[in-house]
This record gives C-alpha cells, structure tokens and sequence, in this order.
C-alpha cells in the first residue's frame, strides 16, 4: 500500500505502484501514473501527463509534467516520461510537450539537481547529470551519459553528444558534439572528456582515434566540411568516430567551435 501523508491531494484516478511514498502537501493530477517504490516529496507536483518509472525519486517543490512555456499549445494531451531509477530534486520544472513531438523525455539513472530546468519537447537520454540551476530549452536533444556543469543553458533545438561534458556557467548555443568538453560563453571546444572517457573504459587506441579526429576538425586549418570529408575517410570504419560524423551531419544549428 502506498504511504500518502494525510495532507497530500492525490487524484484517486492517478495509477500509483507499490511501496510509494508521498510527502506533506504533494499534489497528484488525475493522469499520472507512478511506478513502484518511488518516492514524492513534499509539496511536490505531478500534473496530467506524467508518465514515472520505477525507484524514482522526487524531491520537495518539484513541478513535474506542469504546462509547456510555448505560446501554440492549446492544452492538447501531452506527455513527461521519466525512466526508472532517476533522481529530480528540489524545486526542478521539467514541463510535458506539445504538438511537435507530443511527449518529453527523461531517461533512467539521471541525476537531475536542484532548480534545473527541462522545457518542452526535450529529449534527455540515460545516465545523465544535470547540476543545479541548468536551463534546457525546449526541443533540445541530450544523448546519454551527458554531464552539464552548474548555471549553464541549452539553446533551443541544441543538441549535446553521448559522453560530452559542458563546464559550468557555459551558453551551449551550438551543438556539442560527443566525447568532449566545453567551457565558456558561448560553449567552446575544450577538449576530450578523457576522465570521464577513461572511467567508463574507453580503450587507449579508441580514445586516440577520438583525439585525432577532434585534431582534423579544430586544429588542421581545414573548413568544417573539409574536416568532415577526410574524417570519414580515415575512420569510415571506426565505430565510434562515426558517432561524431554522424551527429555533426545532423547539426542543425552548427557544431561549436575551438
């Protein structure tokens, strides 16, 4: 049975798993479903359109699911996905959203901290850490295992490559492709992500492969396009090289630069 402290408002049409907690003052809408054994916290709420995972855990002053900041919804049904094992603390928003695409997204085993902001229509991949007071605009996609240092904004549309980490206090108004490190505002190439590359065992020979297609894109003189051609043409067949060529072939709003 769940255990809902007396003074929370829970809809009795909310679908809530087994072993929840829910804290003083929570609220709960009519369509949400919960998973099993997470835990809500006080005052925190979760609108129509929540869609949360198993072992979730959301802190006090959450606003989970709450109405997309963009000006064409019409109140149309629209969904928040949060995977299982994720952590939302305190005072997080993180809106549903709209017609564009119908649902935001938020993966599992991600470390969303205090006062961050997640707007509509994002998607946010697995393993995750968002730290305090981060702003992500709406439409914007983050690939798994993303870290976004403290007081840093996503532009709208942006895009922020698997295993990268953007430094705190940057303006990621370009995309950040995957495996390296930002700094600045705006966003600047910084470099590899090499600790958190070697963390989670990267190889020397993949990480080096990494490091010279990087060296092609920012330090050999060459116009981006350039780059890209004789990138593909030296690691066509390296897995995750072709990850960066990829995610820089899909770049709408351009790649950042050193």
């Amino acid at each position: 049975m769940p255990n809902i402290h007396p003074t929370a408002i829970v809809s009795p049409n909310a679908k809530l798993g087994d072993n929840i907690e829910v804290g003083p003052y929570a609220i709960i809408y009519d369509d949400v479903e919960i998973g099993n054994d997470c835990k809500i916290g006080p005052h925190a709420v979760i609108y129509d359109g929540a869609r949360i995972g198993n072992r979730v855990k959301i802190f006090q002053g959450a606003s989970v699911a709450n109405l997309p900041q963009d000006l064409k919804f019409g109140n149309e049904q629209t969904f928040l996905y949060i995977g299982d094992d994720t952590v939302i603390r305190e005072f997080a928003a993180l809106h549903k959203g709209t017609t564009a695409t119908g649902k935001t997204t938020i993966g599992s085993k991600c470390l969303l901290m205090a006062y961050t902001h997640v707007a509509h229509d994002c998607t946010v991949g697995n393993q995750v850490i968002i730290a305090n007071a981060v702003q992500i605009a709406g439409h914007v996609e983050i690939e798994n295992t993303v870290i976004i240092g403290g007081l840093s904004a996503v532009h709208q549309f942006g895009k922020i490559g698997q295993h990268s980490m953007v430094g705190g206090g940057s303006m990621a108004n370009s995309d950040v492709p995957p495996y390296c490190m930002t700094s600045g505002y705006p966003a600047r190439f910084m470099g590899l992500n090499i600790v958190g590359l070697k963390r989670r065992n990267f190889s020397e020979d993949d990480i080096n492969a990494i490091k010279d297609a990087y060296r092609i894109f920012y330090q050999s003189g060459l116009i981006f396009t350039k780059a890209l051609d004789e990138v593909k043409e030296k690691y066509s067949d390296h897995t995750l090289v072709n990850n960066i060529i990829r995610f820089v072939e899909k770049s709408d709003r351009g790649v950042i630069r050193r």
